[in-house]
């Protein structure tokens, strides 16, 4: 008996630590062999690292099914469930991992900037510092290439487009009225504030098919998730006075922020070539509430409020009196969004904005009272299936009415329309290997005042054809409804569109980045009228069409020069239309053929300094000369601008800010206004539209109260 439990005992510890040999080699996909990867059984101590041949070897007393675990850097995980005994002399192909730092990106046309882009060609931080852009993040997108400089309006015209074809959403959502008015001939302003935004996308063309009604470009602007610290900023100008201050809790923060401006000193000291009766005064605030909950969702709460209002009389070659325009306008905008990760790697994003802007305009003896109300609803999920395979799918609505009441010398008139559209979105990211990845997307719109349903494609594709450069294709179709100068008067019309075709190659090493984009957009059904200007008794149709084609290069260096950094632009455009009243196809007054900018930032140290220069160039662009005969045959002389600024800190919170546009006082040229009637001797008199300004001075200082001592505004300026 005891011999018997003897052998028994044997027979079991011999089973109990028999050991089991696993082996094989680990390649990747070509073929060749991975050294230093890890091997190892999940949930035990058994493993290795592959030699540089890529092979392993080890031994383990784990019985049954187990899984074998092997990950490399820049590699996926590999896992294999099995008996065993059958985890002997395997080979293991790894894939690419396709969210590493060296992996291919989609960016055709898209220009990122945020501390999470992986390539970044513009910061936050360059929104506000870049001399000219005078605090406006649209003044520093122009130095990017693919715009034009249209220095008399100041919106973003992109590759032949007019302004009115850019969106700008906020967090995914619309921002309907993102420009301050102006009067003609003087450039507007973005209403949003740059401090609030964490990233940026700025898209030339060939964007993603979760946006829509905008024929050439959309600007996303991301708001900062949380603020890092309690802070109150207080900011003296030669234009006016702002105050701000950020709250933070456990779970939420509180960030406000009031301005005050008012230009009449400014003009006092420095008049323009307008009569001013009231120079501008404007009075803003704005507020964003943010509440992070306990299952990883944030909502966000922003909020703003302007009010403009200037009166003054601008020269005009057929009114010897000039022209008088007065203006009253306040804005309210409302934008709330929601994120939150849901299981099984699904997220979700919804939001909604709303916008109200009224406008009370004196354009000499006409009263003309405008009143918008719009807003965008939106749903929108993310699938996460691998690494490989990301799914977004949504659906949005937007909804505007607009009203306009127009009066003169005692005629009256009203009009009204309701510009509602619902919309819905699917796309795709896929990921064939480090190396090859693709985006394909599908968009479907449809109008209930157009009454018609629309189907845009979006394709891009990207190759990543060495360890620093890679090439980019991209093709989509895009629909944008008539704009509200034309549908308070028609609604007969069906979507204006243009088909995009993007060719992009771009090298990024050691802080240095190169671009060079080229493009062919064609569009179709434009809108079409008879009379000088659109007008109640103008006959509208949509058979307008036209192109736009061109070259653009970028070029930034933060590594070159110590303590510097620069960029440079270069566009070449050639487009011509057939829209409007044009009576034949031509070049659009608002676009140059050559486009360029150089911005340049140094810090001093021994001057605790920073130092800034920008130089803008524009060809001239087209007019119409009527004692030449002809239509938009005639060019104006080039758009010259050098533009400087300089920041001093007196103390580490304590800043004195400088800045001068277009420093040499260059005459530059908007255009030309002619006569109505020849003169005596048989010719159109004509006058030269230039700035109202040669010049523009800015000076201010800027106070940071914190407990970091050395946390300041220099990142604001």
């Amino acid at each position: 008996m005891k011999t018997l439990l003897f052998l028994l005992l044997t027979l079991l510890c011999s089973n109990a630590f028999s050991q089991t040999t696993i082996s094989g080699k680990i390649i990747d996909q070509q073929g060749s062999p991975i050294m230093e990867a890890s091997v190892y059984l999940k949930g035990t101590y058994d493993g290795t690292a592959t030699t540089e041949d890529g092979t392993f070897t080890f031994e383990t007393t784990a019985i049954g099914l187990q899984t074998l675990i092997a990950s490399s850097i820049s590699f996926e995980t590999y896992s294999k469930a099995d008996d065993v005994t059958k985890l002997n002399m395997i080979t293991i192909k790894l894939k690419d991992d396709v969210n590493t730092l060296d992996a291919v990106t989609v960016n055709a046309g898209t220009f990122n900037a945020g501390d999470n882009a992986k390539v970044t060609a513009l910061k936050p931080l360059d929104i506000v510092t870049t001399a000219g852009a005078l605090g406006d993040f649209v003044g520093a997108l122009q130095t990017l290439p693919g715009t034009s400089n249209v220095a008399e309006d100041g919106r973003l015209f992109v590759r032949g487009g007019d302004a009115e074809e850019t969106q700008i959403f906020v967090d995914g959502m619309r921002v309907f009225t993102p420009y301050s008015p102006s009067a003609n001939n003087i450039p507007t302003r973005g209403r949003l504030s740059p401090f609030l935004f964490k990233g940026i996308t700025f898209s030339t063309g060939g964007y993603s098919a979760e946006y829509g009604q905008a024929l050439s470009s959309v600007l996303l602007l991301n708001s900062i998730n949380e603020p890092q610290e309690e802070k109150t900023e207080i900011s003296i100008m030669t234009v006016g006075l702002g105050l701000g201050n950020t709250q933070k809790w456990k779970k939420s923060s509180l960030s406000l922020n009031t301005s005050y401006i008012n230009l009449a000193p400014y003009q006092k000291l420095y008049p323009d070539n307008n009569e001013w009766h009231k120079p501008v005064e404007s009075v803003g605030g704005e507020a964003v509430y943010r509440y992070k909950f306990n299952n990883d969702g944030l909502l966000k709460v922003y909020g703003a409020y302007s009010s403009v209002n200037f009166d003054l009389t601008q020269e005009d070659i057929n009114v010897a009196d000039g022209i008088r325009f007065g203006l009253k306008n306040r804005n309210l905008y409302i934008n709330s969004s929601y994120q939150d990760f849901l299981e099984k790697d699904w997220s979700i994003a919804t939001g909604i904005s709303f916008a109200n802007d009224h406008s009370e305009i004196k354009y000499n003896t006409s009263d003309i009272t405008d009143n918008e109300n719009s807003a965008h609803l939106k749903l929108a999920f993310k699938k996460y299936f691998s690494s490989r395979y990301k799914l977004n799918f949504g659906a949005e609505y937007f909804a505007t009415n607009f009203t306009e009441n127009f009066e003169d010398s005692g005629f009256e008139d009203d009009y009204e329309f309701d510009n509602n559209i619902f919309s819905s979105f699917l796309e795709t990211d896929i990921f064939f290997s480090k190396k090859l990845a693709t985006k394909i997307g599908l968009r479907g719109e449809y109008s209930e005042l157009l009454q018609e349903f629309n189907l845009s494609p979006r394709l891009s594709l990207a190759y990543k054809s060495g360890t620093n450069s890679q090439f980019s294709l991209a093709y989509g179709e895009f629909f944008q409804n008539p704009k509200n100068d034309y549908l308070k008067y028609n609604s007969d019309f069906t979507a204006e569109n243009t088909t995009h075709y993007i060719a992009n190659y771009q090298y990024v090493k050691n802080k240095q980045i190169f671009r060079a984009e080229a493009y062919y957009k064609e569009y179709g059904n434009l809108v079409k009228y008879d009379t000088p200007f659109a007008l109640p008794t103008s006959t509208y149709n949509n058979s307008g069409s036209g192109y736009a084609k061109g070259l653009d290069i970028f070029w930034r260096d933060n590594k070159s020069i110590k303590n510097t950094e620069y960029w440079m632009s270069y566009s070449y455009l050639d487009t011509e239309r057939n829209y409007k009243n044009f009576p034949t196809s031509a070049t659009p007054d608002f676009a140059s053929k050559h486009n360029a900018s150089l911005v340049v930032k140094r810090w001093i140290e021994d001057w605790k300094s920073q130092l800034g220069f920008s130089y803008n160039y524009s060809s001239g662009r087209k007019y119409t000369d009527p004692n030449l005969g002809g239509f938009l045959t005639e060019e104006a002389k080039s758009f010259n601008s050098l533009n400087a600024n300089y920041a001093y800190l007196i103390s580490p919170q304590k800043i004195l800010y400088v800045s001068v546009s277009n420093v040499l006082g260059t005459k530059n040229v908007n255009g030309y206004q002619y006569a109505n009637q020849t003169n005596t001797d048989g010719l159109f008199e004509r006058r030269t539209i230039t700035p109202a300004a040669d010049r523009f001075f800015f000076i201010g200082f800027f106070w940071t109260i914190s407990d970091n001592k050395n946390d300041n505004q220099l990142d604001n300026l």
